[in-house]
């Protein structure tokens, strides 16, 4: 089920429905369908140039992203005896730090977490992540980071066999129960995460970072020139947005 999903949400993301477009409108152009081909081949670059403008990026994270606030320095720790880190991606490697093995998002992730642990230096730092066959679970990367940044052994929790986030909520569950506890995840992920905690009977507390997403909105001229950045913010958005309506039918 988690490979059909993965496969039906990559072939969702913008640039691929533009190629199944431009693809079409191929085989239209070979059976002589000129009008048709132009058409499928118009839309599939319309669609292309709107999904890689960072407006269009920024437009779909914000609401995502604005709807749990996260924790300044002066907000007061929550009573709480449990962070949990959700998870990315971790590759190791043998020439390169820990900081570098994890993505992006695993690393902004994990550095938040550790920032609340010592806000709550009594809590136990749940970090989370599996990883397919042949991969490396995000779990592992983090707890290496954290022992490296001064966390305690004893004080750290690795779940590495979820696979996706109903997976985690689960694992979560069945190790701490109903007892509260910070959850770290990226801003815009944070809406879909909690839904997903809360449908596991789990008693979180958003605890969001990595926004991406401007806080206010703005507009400059470049904002109309397609980036990679911004086709990366427009499918993250559109992830979630379709995992959402996945939870409203009730899909796993």
């Amino acid at each position: 089920m988690l490979f059909v999903k993965r496969i039906i949400g990559a072939l969702l993301e913008p640039f691929s429905l533009a190629f199944v477009l431009a693809g079409v409108g191929a085989v239209a152009l070979l059976r002589g369908r000129r009008g048709a081909a132009t058409y499928l081949f118009v839309c599939a670059a319309v669609l292309a140039y709107v999904a890689s403008l960072p407006i269009v990026g920024n437009a779909l994270l914000a609401p995502l992203e604005q709807r749990y606030a996260a924790f300044d320095d002066d907000d007061p720790a929550p009573p709480v005896d449990f962070i949990v880190v959700l998870g990315s991606s971790y590759q190791p490697r043998d020439d390169a730090p820990v900081t570098a093995e994890l993505d992006r998002e695993a690393l902004v992730r994990i550095v938040e977490g550790i920032r609340l642990r010592a806000k709550l230096p009594d809590a136990t730092l749940i970090v989370s992540g599996g990883a397919p066959r042949g991969s490396f679970p995000t779990a592992h990367g983090y707890a290496a980071l954290a022992r490296q940044l001064g966390i305690e052994d004893d004080a750290i929790v690795v779940i590495d066999t979820p696979l996706d986030t109903t997976a985690e909520a689960r694992a979560v569950v069945a190790r701490i129960g109903s007892a509260p506890f910070v959850l770290v995840t990226s801003a815009y992920h944070m809406p879909r995460a909690m839904r997903r905690m809360q449908q596991a009977g789990a008693q979180a507390i958003p605890g969001p970072t990595g926004h991406l997403a401007p806080q206010e909105a703005s507009f400059e001229w470049l904002d109309l020139v397609p980036t990679s950045r911004g086709i990366d913010k427009t499918d993250r958005a559109l992830h979630e947005y379709l995992g959402l309506l996945a939870l409203r039918l009730g899909i796993d």
